[in-house]
């Protein structure tokens, strides 16, 4: 499973916005890793930033 998949899986199950860090600890993947990652689903726009630094699917 990708990065990409396995973010959007945390997103889509979380109750509330999270912060990459938070992505990271879920998961256990580095937090640049996810960085990246956030990248380019903003970019693909299957996630979006309802305020600074917080992250939720579309």
């Amino acid at each position: 499973m990708n990065t990409e998949k396995i973010i959007l899986d945390i997103l889509t199950k979380a109750e509330k916005p999270l912060k990459a860090g938070e992505i990271a600890e879920i998961t256990g993947i580095d937090k640049k890793e996810i960085s990246k990652s956030i990248k380019t689903l903003k970019l693909e726009e299957k996630i979006f930033s309802p305020k600074n630094c917080f992250y939720s699917p579309k």
